[in-house]
């Protein structure tokens, strides 16, 4: 059961604590609190977990501070969409915000290689206007003898040119719990120039005291990748581990399913799922064309695949976009043969931005009485 407060809610309020020694009196269900920090408001949401099926709903929504309650009826209790009132995640982090109805872009390495390239593509995101990255320190590799990133060695100079050219959100991806500990303490020494976005690899979907680590931690949200070879279900639950943890500033990252059926592009594009997580969950959804397609190659529009896949996510409703940019793709470490280069930047944006205009006129359309 999910115990929703009004907006704003002051917990050192007598009607607050009232309802919440209510709340804890009840038999059989322990309470888990999370905040909505959105634009203009703060909302408190509470969930009942237990033996809900005997407490009646319109006690609970007598109590003070209650503004509705609504009964959870699937697996996904903190990021799932349980009604049509239930609203999207909404945050922001660092001046950026993130829900279910916004659009960014996260354009940068797939893995960093050295402090030129670094810079030159966070100048290139300045030039074009963009606040948003994502640069790979740490790379968890199928060969254990590929580059598997620079680690804490490569932090400082990528937080300092963040902060340098104006870049707010900087997605890298973690693979271990000490890396989160690496990245706060680089962040603290250097006076927090930027921020992070905690990426978890389709990899690591299911190292669950992975997701534990990760959730526990309020400081940063959160990227999850959906895994390759699972079922979407089953990727929306590790979301749902991270959330249970505490930590529901989520969003969840289609980047193509691992099948015989893929060829000639690296994974089997998903993006046709998008809106199936927007209607099941509350969490924004990101498409990564980059690691679905795999490849530079046009077709005889003169339009990369990858851009043509890019589009379809967007006009499906993504509401980010991480995708791979290098300086020069044939000396990247990783990824290489898939990375646009800076002087597509630009193109790459206003193609965005035309796939976005898009989005919103279908929705519109579709909205008229």
């Amino acid at each position: 059961m999910l115990v929703i407060l009004h907006p704003n809610t002051d917990e050192s309020s007598e009607e607050y604590k009232l309802t919440w020694k209510h709340l804890q009196g009840l038999p059989d269900v322990r309470l888990q609190k999370h905040h909505v920090q959105g634009r203009g408001q703060r909302l408190t949401e509470i969930y009942l977990i237990g033996n809900t099926t005997k407490i009646d709903r319109e006690e609970i929504e007598s109590l003070p501070s209650v503004e509705r309650v609504i009964r959870i009826s699937h697996d996904f209790r903190i990021l799932g969409r349980h009604s049509t009132e239930t609203n999207s995640i909404d945050f922001e982090y660092n001046g950026i915000h993130f829900n279910q109805e916004n659009f960014k872009i996260f354009a940068g390495l797939c893995a960093v290689d050295n402090k030129k390239n670094v810079e030159r593509m966070m100048q290139a995101l300045q030039e074009n206007g963009q606040e948003c990255t994502r640069m790979g320190a740490y790379k968890p590799r199928t060969n254990p003898y590929s580059f598997q990133g620079h680690g804490m060695e490569c932090l400082t100079y990528v937080f300092e040119l963040a902060g340098k050219y104006g870049i707010k959100v900087v997605a890298m991806e973690v693979t271990h719990e000490m890396h989160i500990e690496e990245i706060n303490q680089c962040l603290e020494k250097l006076g927090n120039p930027t921020g992070v976005m905690l990426q978890i690899g389709t990899r690591n979907t299911q190292n669950f005291e992975l997701l534990k680590a990760v959730g526990r931690q309020h400081t940063y949200p959160i990227l999850l990748k959906r895994g390759f070879g699972i079922s979407l279900n089953e990727s929306l639950n590790a979301a749902e581990y991270l959330a249970s943890e505490g930590n529901n500033q989520v969003i969840f990252c289609l980047r193509g399913m691992k099948t015989s059926f893929n060829a000639p592009h690296r994974n089997m594009v998903d993006f046709a799922h998008l809106p199936i997580v927007k209607r099941l969950t509350r969490m924004p959804v990101c498409i990564d064309p980059s690691h679905s397609v795999g490849t530079r190659e046009k077709s005889p529009d003169g339009i990369m695949d990858i851009l043509h896949s890019t589009s379809q996510g967007i006009i499906a409703g993504a509401n980010m976009v991480l995708v791979d940019f290098h300086p020069s793709p044939t000396e990247a470490l990783v990824d290489g043969p898939q990375a646009l280069t800076l002087n597509e930047l630009p193109r790459f944006i206003e193609d965005t931005s035309i796939s976005r205009q898009a989005y919103e006129k279908r929705v519109a359309l579709w909205q008229e009485k």
